[in-house]
């Protein structure tokens, strides 16, 4: 259903698997560690634009995919950059309210909001 637009690979399985859980789990933990060393939001971006790439030679070394491919490349990139920047922002969250409790509160798990 999907082929051609998000994968190119002949089952949207090799598209979960690589992009989805794979990369996935590296851009989580890459967003994490950005926030764990107090890095900025424009220093993950950068990390994960590497982590795309990366993300497309496994496509291209492991299920014959296409390597210079802008379209796939930036499909990959988006995957990881969305799951980096909610590990990133969960993160902070925690560390906002964990180590400033005197001045913030959760507001979800995305936000913290001024201790009343």
């Amino acid at each position: 259903m999907f082929q051609g637009i998000l994968h190119e690979e002949a089952s949207i399985w090799l598209f979960l698997l690589v992009t989805c859980v794979m990369g996935g789990w590296a851009a989580w933990m890459t967003g994490r560690a950005m926030a764990s060393t107090w890095r900025s939001a424009a220093h993950l971006v950068a990390y994960l634009l590497i982590l795309g790439a990366a993300v497309r030679f496994i496509h291209f070394a492991l299920f014959e995919g296409t390597l210079l491919s802008l379209h796939y490349y930036l499909v990959d990139t988006i995957v990881v950059q969305i799951v980096g920047a909610i590990g990133y922002r969960m993160t902070r969250t925690a560390q906002m309210v964990d180590k400033y409790r005197w001045l913030y509160v959760a507001d979800g798990p995305f936000f913290w909001k001024d201790r009343v």
